[in-house]
């Protein structure tokens, strides 16, 4: 949901300046956000952030709980304040903005590639370094399969596309015998 996304960017944003230290408080950030987005997501609790009843010392109780105690005092304001905003429920995307902002940060892009058939080892290996050579940057991958794609591979690395595959080539020689 882009509203959602809109609400959780400031909030995301105060968070990162907040870990902004060192890689290890980076991370125990995001470790953080991602557990307090999975107490979210729990229908009981979503149940119960919607409550009118809800009494805003019970929420952040409850998630200071849930956490097992390991929240520092920054996280247990920044809990404090979504609880007072009424912005528990965009936690998911909260932790979704702070790892972008980390990727960034650490100078780690996220790369998808498609491909019509398994790559073996080797080639995603040399595929993954030609990608890193290229956006002069480290990548985390991910790799799908999809036949559709009938052979060859499809490369996305943050918002450039780069279509090798036979699908997408044929779709470009339709266009230009259309025109």
């Amino acid at each position: 949901m882009a509203e959602n996304v809109t609400l959780a960017r400031p909030y995301a944003e105060a968070a990162f300046q907040l870990a902004k230290g060192s890689s290890d408080v980076l991370a125990h950030w995001s470790e953080v956000l991602a557990k307090l987005s999975a107490i979210t997501t729990q229908p009981e609790m979503v149940e119960c952030i919607g409550n009118p009843k809800s009494v805003a010392g019970q929420l952040s109780r409850i998630y200071l709980e849930a956490s097992g105690g390991q929240l520092t005092a920054d996280q247990q304001s920044f809990i404090s304040i979504l609880v007072e905003n009424h912005r528990l429920l965009v936690l998911p995307e909260i932790a979704h903005l702070f790892d972008e902002l980390k990727a960034n940060a650490e100078g780690v892009k996220h790369a998808e590639i498609t491909s019509a058939f398994p790559l073996d080892d080797a080639t995603l290996k040399n595929l993954v370094a030609e990608l890193e050579a290229k956006y002069s940057c480290r990548l985390r991958v991910t790799v799908k399969l999809d036949p559709e794609l009938i052979g060859g591979v499809r490369m996305a690395v943050g918002d450039e596309v780069i279509d090798a595959s036979v699908r997408g080539k044929l779709a470009a020689m339709a266009i230009a015998l259309k025109n």
